[in-house]
């Protein structure tokens, strides 16, 4: 068993290899690539070409495990880069924006879940799955177009927060009401648990950042690498038992190091580590993805990726104008908001377990295409966003009467 294990490991790493080669070959971002090579050698359909088997890598424990600290370890370093002062003291903006974004694209989810005949349950699963970004793919994309130092980081950063709060919130009532096992008030006990923790985390952050540098302080990189994965993957570990996101942990412990000497020897030493595991989390969502399926759910999948894409671009567009941003940079604030990812799978995964209707089948299916969809679209969309802000420039100009 560990042989085959081990031999289907170095084939995934070889497939993920291959493909980030091709996709800087033809300046492409490397995510979509990751996806599209878990696609081909994974274990769904289309698995043989001509009669030979494609079936290289099965979805695996292991790497559902390193797809986990890819998540973790992206939204860490985004906290890095996002000190506790500067969310506090943005945090009636972040309200305002993370509200703009919720009622603009969940509402969008519930009419199209209402549009295309299912149940109120149902439609409830779908406008989860169609309103939250992905911020492990954002966190990428924002890396890799430099974007992360730009001014538009900002509101795409607080909306990211946001929404990954809220979430956990929504999914503890989803659960409950869905028969999961656990009842309303099991629910306000867990989300009060977790904002708890929420709240320690954030003290921690804001106050603590003396004793984090001296808990960090040694010569050996080695040691450093260790503590840091330890700690960041301890903490957000407890943060998943408690029903919040790891994602949203990992942040806030990523900014406790924001106001240390440390940051450089994180760039430095943790950086590879952190492109490791974010590169086996998008290769896992190609696993898990059977394109095969969406065939009878095209329209829904086609009309959710329009009005969903538009929808971010919307609502990211008005929060940059809350953070007085120009139009140019505005507009990249709803551009890096339309990935989406992790979160959306997590709500099918529910969906799944309720296991009756829509919810057993249809919903889990549409998620994974919709993910694969959205996330490729979303790279591209940042990769080019100047481009799109010129042609929607010029349309406009050309569209406006004399």
């Amino acid at each position: 068993m560990s042989d085959t294990l081990l031999f289907e490991i170095g084939i995934a790493l070889t497939g993920i290899a291959v493909a980030g080669t091709v996709a800087n070959r033809i300046s492409l971002s490397v995510i979509p690539a990751y996806i599209a090579m878990g696609i081909l050698i994974g274990p769904n359909e289309p698995s043989t070409i001509a009669g030979i088997s494609l079936t290289l890598v099965d979805q695996r424990e292991f790497i559902d495990v390193v797809a986990e600290l890819g998540i973790v370890f992206l939204l860490f370093f985004l906290g890095v880069e996002f000190s506790i002062s500067q969310l506090l003291n943005d945090r009636r903006r972040i309200a305002k924006i993370g509200s703009i974004d919720f009622l603009v694209n969940f509402s969008l989810g519930i009419g199209l879940g209402l549009a295309f005949g299912y149940s109120l349950l149902e439609t409830f699963f779908l406008a989860g799955i169609v309103y939250i970004s992905s911020s492990a793919v954002i966190s990428k994309s924002l890396i890799e177009s430099g974007w992360v130092a730009n001014a538009e980081s900002g509101p795409i950063l607080g909306t990211l927060v946001f929404e990954d709060i809220l979430i956990a919130v929504y999914l503890a009532l989803l659960t409950a009401v869905a028969g999961g096992g656990g009842t309303v008030m099991d629910a306000a006990v867990a989300i009060g648990g977790a904002f708890v923790f929420l709240g320690g985390l954030t003290l921690i952050a804001w106050y603590g950042s003396s004793i984090v540098e001296q808990v960090f302080d040694t010569d050996s990189d080695e040691l450093f690498l260790l503590r840091i994965l330890g700690i960041t993957t301890l903490i957000a570990g407890f943060a998943l038992t408690l029903g919040l996101s790891e994602a949203v942990a990992a942040f806030f412990v990523g900014t406790a190091f924001s106001e240390t000497d440390h940051i450089e020897r994180i760039e430095s030493v943790v950086t590879p580590t952190r492109d490791f595991f974010a590169a086996v989390f998008f290769f896992s969502i190609g696993l898990t993805t059977e394109i095969t399926l969406l065939t009878d759910l095209i329209w829904l999948l086609l009309a959710a990726v329009l009005v969903t894409t538009v929808g971010k671009v919307i609502s990211g567009s008005l929060s940059g104008r809350i953070y007085r941003l120009d139009r140019r940079r505005s507009m990249r604030v709803g551009v890096g908001l339309v990935p989406r990812g992790e979160f959306s799978l997590v709500i099918a995964t529910l969906a799944a377990s309720v296991g009756t209707g829509a919810l057993g089948g249809e919903i889990p299916v549409f998620a994974v295409g919709y993910v694969l969809v959205m996330s490729v679209v979303g790279t591209l969309l940042i990769q080019n966003a100047d481009r799109v802000f010129e042609g929607i420039t010029t349309a406009s100009r050309v569209a406006r009467p004399d």
